[in-house]
Formats: structure tokens, C-alpha cells, sequence
């Protein structure tokens, strides 16, 4: 495997065969971080033959700084907050309410735009793979997680192209099973590791969507 990855769709044929242990188990599902996780996890799950389905997570970036996570919000009403990041910068409990309410609303608009009414997957007693195009702080696939917990999968697996080792520790420490074929030291950034890192648009998820959803 050779760095960087020309797109997110190289990046999860490699990622599907770093995984290729849980091909044909009927147990299997695969759940995307929408937007830039959907093209990563569709090479996924066409190499494992499992059902595709999406993990609805937004990140609560600091006003000014969105880049910059001070936590994440699921579907259901999972949020965690990045402790150190709230208290270094002095983020008021109004702020990032304000932040955590605009982000619920661009939360249900992706559920009704990407989902309409299908209904939400079910992962009780499952193998869960919860894929998307890199971790960088983990602040998302970590809500993520703890929302997917509460669901009681039978195995939980976060899958990865990319990642700092620092932040698979800290997700190994926390209990949870990583699967990252890439973990470079100087990791600046998930988009460093990507030739193509252009946004995914609402569009090619909707298609990559339409395309896993047709098959039998």
C-alpha cells in the first residue's frame, strides 16, 4: 500500500481488504460517516458483500475555527464534547448549545435528504463496521461509537484508510476494535494522505446510496 491515496473510492478497496475476514458473514453491516465515509464504505461493502447503511454524526466546530472540533452530535441525541478544547478557548455552555442546535437541524436535513423514509438500520446483535475517510482528533467516529453502543451490536469495528497512532490509541484504550491500514507519524490532516480530496457531495451520496440499496 502505497500513500497518498488517489481517492476515497482506493482508499476503501484497500481498507475492503484489510477487512476481508468479515466477507459473507450475514451479521455484517457496514455504516457510513456521511459525507466523505460514504465512497470509503460503498468499496467496503461491495468487497464484503454486506449491506451498506449510513451513521448520521455531525462535528460541532468552534465558531470561527469549524475545523477545529469541540465535539460531535449523532442521531437519537448522543453528543460528546472535547473537554480540553472547550476549556482552553472558554466555550460557554450558550455557545455550544447555539452550535449543538444548528448542527441537529443539518442533521435531520441529511436524514431526510439521504434516507427519505427508509427505516434506520438495524445493528442489535451485529457486526458493525463504522467506516469513514480518516480520523484526525475522533471526535465524530467517537459519538458515533457511543451512540452505536447504546444499540448493543454484537461486535463493533471503527475501519479506517487513515489515522494518527495517537488517536487509535486512545480509541483502543476506550475498548474499541480499530482497523487502520495507514497510521503515519507526521499526520498533519486527514486530506494530507489524498490526492483527491475534493468535498463528497449530497449528490454522490445519494447515488452511491441508490446503488448499494439495489442490490438484492
Amino acid at each position: 500500500m502505497e500513500l497518498p491515496y488517489r481517492n476515497r473510492h482506493e482508499a476503501g478497496k484497500v481498507l475492503g481488504e484489510f477487512l476481508a475476514e468479515y466477507g459473507g458473514q450475514a451479521d455484517v453491516i457496514v455504516l457510513a460517516l456521511p459525507r466523505g465515509g460514504v465512497p470509503v464504505a460503498f468499496e467496503v461493502a461491495r468487497r464484503l458483500e454486506a449491506p451498506l447503511d449510513l451513521m448520521l454524526v455531525r462535528k460541532l466546530g468552534v465558531p470561527g475555527h469549524e475545523e477545529l472540533a469541540m465535539g460531535a452530535l449523532a442521531t437519537g441525541g448522543a453528543r460528546v464534547t472535547n473537554p480540553e478544547v472547550v476549556r482552553s478557548l472558554g466555550i460557554s455552555d450558550d455557545v455550544l448549545d447555539a452550535v449543538t442546535d444548528r448542527e441537529r437541524a443539518e442533521l435531520q436535513r441529511r436524514e431526510r435528504a439521504y434516507r427519505g423514509d427508509r427505516p434506520p438500520p438495524e445493528v442489535t446483535g451485529r457486526q458493525v463496521l463504522v467506516v469513514d475517510d480518516g480520523l484526525a482528533t475522533g471526535a465524530s467516529m467517537r459519538v458515533a461509537v457511543a451512540a452505536l453502543r447504546q444499540q448493543n451490536p454484537a461486535r463493533l469495528v471503527v475501519a479506517v484508510p487513515v489515522a494518527p497512532p495517537d488517536t487509535v490509541r486512545q480509541f483502543q484504550h476506550e475498548g474499541v476494535e480499530v482497523v487502520c491500514p495507514a497510521t503515519p507519524e507526521a499526520f498533519a490532516g486527514v486530506g494530507k494522505w489524498y490526492v483527491d480530496f475534493d468535498q463528497t457531495s449530497d449528490e454522490e451520496v445519494r447515488e452511491l446510496l441508490a446503488q448499494a440499496w439495489a442490490q438484492p
